[in-house]
């Protein structure tokens, strides 16, 4: 008799992102925009626990948190159809919320059971109403692969076709996920001051910047789409490139510190084809005030240099863990120990990005990167470290707080969960949030945390 062999169950602990319905949180990132989740009790509650709450206290406004529609799909949608319940919830929704744009996303128990979500969109639709659907089943994937799919639904049924001209100088402005790293807010306004400043006008899709639905009607209209991120974002771009002959400029790495900055905008100014002045005057004078204030850090640094960290590890998703792990190898000389990315950044993007760590962080500076969901296998990862000058610096998430306090390391939360947090206004990117920065990692090294 042959022994069938068991599979060993797949199980991921301290997870650090949510499930693909979480992709509610991109509409409401969208001014005007209101969410419809068609999935189980609970779903929401979590999501939205993971995402704002549990991850720097961010807060939600307008259809967001615990005001989201949601079907809260039970047994009695299960075995007789839900489909009947979602209707109710969208005529009722289309009653209660004055939105701009209607966004259904569909969960586990929608997509289990075959619920046909798309024709009964498509008849709100054809009677003219701005709704459009996404499919985003948790099976399928996190909140990243969420936001993607929200992103080319609302391309497709509510942008729809354009054949006009394009606009010398206008980018569509696609960064991170929205709500997912607890900066998101005040890193979209550096980086399109950044851009602004470059001689560009932005496209802002997302936050507080965000006009409303009136700046996805303006995609196709821009002269290209600048994505800035290893991974997040390209499937969108390849999208509008085929819809609308649309070419895309794609940057892996978020710029943080003047020298990365500086670097950023040449690539996109020499890509946009623009008058490069205003781009250099621009360069110049955030140089000069970048340089002032590190002139003043640098006597504290002198003062106090036998204290400071000189070996760090990082756990984060792939865009932060590359961005932050640059800037303290590069700009500040730590040596990175370890780095943890922890996304499930898709395969096909993978080589890329090790590639990146291994050749391009810092003159003489290689380090393999490790790709690792599982918070258990993330701890153990850290655990074999050996550091041999100092008090380490363990920047990741609420999971390794505990961890670092083992290893006597400074610590400060920069990825989801963010439980120790809160965030109002904060970047830690570009010129203006380097410095921010600079400012929570030596802060904690004077405070001893």
């Amino acid at each position: 008799m042959t022994e069938i062999k068991k599979k060993k169950p797949s199980v991921i602990s301290d997870v650090r992102y949510a499930c693909a319905v979480g992709a509610t949180n991109t509409v409401v990132a969208i001014k005007g925009a209101v969410p419809i989740a068609n999935c189980s009790p609970g779903c929401q509650l979590k999501t939205t626990a993971m995402l704002t709450f549990e991850n720097g206290f961010q807060g939600s406004v307008a259809a967001g948190g615990g005001n989201m529609p949601s079907s809260n799909a039970t047994e009695n949608d299960v075995v007789f159809g839900g489909i009947k319940t979602l209707d109710l919830l969208i005529k009722s929704t289309l009653k209660i919320y004055d939105g701009d744009l209607f966004v259904v996303l569909t969960g586990c128990t929608g997509e289990l059971i075959g619920d046909n979500v798309p024709d009964l969109v498509g008849k709100y639709q054809k009677a003219g109403y701005p709704i459009v659907y996404a499919n985003t089943a948790g099976f399928k994937g996190n909140n990243l692969f969420g936001h993607e799919e929200v992103v080319n639904a609302i391309i497709d049924q509510f942008v729809g076709d354009y054949n006009g001209e394009k606009q010398k100088g206008l980018v569509n402005l696609w960064f991170e996920t929205p709500y997912y790293n607890q900066n998101w807010r005040g890193d979209y306004q550096e980086l399109a001051r950044i851009l602004r400043g470059a001689g560009l006008e932005v496209n802002v899709l997302f936050g507080p910047e965000n006009p409303g639905v009136s700046a996805w009607k303006k995609i196709p209209q821009a002269q290209f789409n600048l994505v800035v991120s290893p991974w997040v974002g390209v499937k969108n771009a390849e999208h509008l490139q085929k819809k609308y002959n649309q070419p895309f400029l794609h940057i892996p790495e978020i710029p943080v510190g003047e020298e990365a900055t500086a670097k950023f905008i040449r690539q996109v100014v020499d890509y946009a084809g623009i008058d490069k002045q205003k781009s250099e005057d621009f360069i110049k004078s955030e140089a000069e005030i970048y340089y002032y204030y590190l002139e003043h850090f640098s006597e504290f640094f002198a003062e106090y240099w036998y204290g400071m960290p000189s070996e760090f590890v990082v756990t984060a998703d792939a865009a932060y863990a590359l961005a932050y792990s640059k800037f303290l190898a590069d700009q500040i000389g730590l040596i990175p120990k370890r780095v943890v990315i922890t996304d499930n950044t898709p395969q096909k993007f993978r080589p890329a990005i090790t590639e990146y760590f291994k050749n391009n962080i810092s003159e003489g500076v290689s380090i393999d990167v490790d790709f690792e969901e599982d918070g258990y296998e993330v701890e153990k990862l850290i655990e074999t470290v050996e550091f041999t000058a100092g008090k380490p610096l363990i920047l990741g998430t609420s999971w390794e707080q505990n961890l670092a306090t083992q290893k006597n390391a400074l610590f400060f939360e920069i990825s989801t969960p963010s439980s120790e947090t809160l965030i109002v206004n904060r970047s830690h990117i570009g010129y203006k949030g380097a410095l921010q920065f600079l400012e929570r990692i030596y802060s904690a090294s004077v405070g001893g945390k």
